[in-house]
């Protein structure tokens, strides 16, 4: 069962959060064991069921696994022990949901369960590949360096998805100021407005009678094209969440021109960096692919990592097999490969591949950005000057008459 709890750490800071337990008395002893001070502790209410399972996404951002690993790391380098470590994190943590599956977490460890095996109690926070690195660092003995690492590739993860994030931000208010604008003309500009052009037998630009004609379609359908759109919308997102509908759709933007060439090129960089970390940390490579197809994040780049990883166990080369998918795989990442073979060093050859493929990424996401910008300026302007020339024509002729 779950309880609603509210305490004080040592440092007089309230926390509140849920735990699981057997009892309250239970509860009571885990809170206490973790330095917490009780002030309340009630047995959660369960939810109506209209609102249960209702939960699209985890509050624990990526940002909080990043600051986990880098105190967790910290915590090791200064041969602080696991338990203690955690129970530390826990103290410190302000959010109530990362609180409480940190608590689990220590508490497996406690029980005598290793790290990376409570850790995958939360597979929609831990990736497989986190979680490979984790077992990775447990079995060299190097666990703080793994942890200090996944920070690092975490949080290039983080900062490159808020860049994308705040490049998009200024073309869509421009988008939605348009949208607004049009729809304030539509429902209370252009009614009396042409009312009055009516009296006034003005004959109308084609123009105007262009945005007439609009208004009044909007006017007529656009509940209708909203529910549509909407609905369209929902068919394909649950189509795409499907294996095939994925698989058809990251087939097909890897196809476009410019957004295309970009997101292969991260997708390269991203298998690279996590095919090369898990060589280097000792894993079989055969392994490592399996990892790396999981988390390169296309269906399409997924199914031929399968392919060749199926081909390396039958012992063909890893460069053989992608040479045979140049769509996907260019040529330099092929050589890279093929050179990393021949030394015995792979790792530090896609390590290599890993650095030319990231700042090609961020060259590319620059160019597109001052690609953007200002053709969304000319678009919104062009329509802008479209609009004001529709509206204003009339009214001037209308006045020389």
């Amino acid at each position: 069962m779950k309880f609603n709890y509210q305490a004080r750490n040592k440092e007089g800071t309230i926390q509140k959060g849920v735990i699981e337990a057997s009892s309250k008395e239970a509860a009571l002893a885990i809170l206490q064991k973790y330095g917490l001070y009780l002030t309340i502790l009630e047995r959660e209410k369960p939810a109506p069921i209209f609102a249960r399972n209702i939960k699209f996404f985890s509050n624990v951002s990526q940002k909080d696994v990043v600051i986990f690993c880098r105190q967790l790391s910290i915590m090791f380098q200064s041969q602080v022990p696991i338990v203690e470590s955690l129970a530390a994190i826990i103290r410190q943590s302000e959010k109530a949901e990362l609180r409480e599956k940190l608590l689990k977490i220590q508490e497996e460890v406690e029980g005598g369960a290793k790290l990376s095996s409570a850790l995958s109690t939360y597979p929609s926070i831990f990736s497989p590949y986190f979680l490979s690195m984790i077992r990775s660092g447990e079995a060299s003995g190097k666990l703080s360096e793994a942890l200090e690492y996944l920070a690092d590739h975490l949080e290039y993860e983080y900062n490159f998805k808020s860049k994308i994030r705040g490049a998009m931000i200024y073309p869509l208010l421009v988008v939605i100021v348009f949208i607004v604008v049009l729809i304030f003309l539509i429902y209370w500009v252009l009614p009396p407005l042409m009312s009055i052009l009516a009296e006034n037998g003005t004959e109308l630009p084609w123009s105007t009678r262009a945005i007439m004609s609009f208004s009044n379609f909007i006017k007529g359908w656009g509940w209708i094209i909203v529910v549509g759109i909407a609905a369209i919308s929902g068919l394909f997102y649950q189509y795409t969440r499907g294996k095939e509908g994925k698989y058809l759709f990251d087939k097909n933007i890897i196809k476009l021109p410019v957004i295309g060439d970009l997101l292969k090129k991260i997708y390269l960089a991203r298998f690279a960096e996590n095919l090369s970390t898990l060589i280097a940390g000792g894993l079989p490579i055969a392994k490592a692919l399996e990892i790396g197809g999981e988390v390169v994040g296309n269906e399409v780049y997924k199914d031929i990592i399968f392919q060749t990883r199926d081909g390396v166990r039958k012992g063909e080369s890893l460069s053989s097999i992608l040479e045979t998918h140049p769509e996907e795989f260019s040529p330099l990442f092929v050589q890279m490969v093929a050179v990393g073979e021949k030394t015995g060093r792979i790792d530090s050859s896609l390590q290599n591949v890993v650095n030319f493929y990231q700042k090609e990424v961020d060259r590319g996401i620059a160019t597109l950005i001052s690609l953007i910008e200002p053709a969304m300026i000319i678009v919104m302007g062009i329509g802008a000057a479209f609009l004001l020339v529709s509206i204003f024509l009339p009214i001037y002729q209308i006045g020389n008459f």
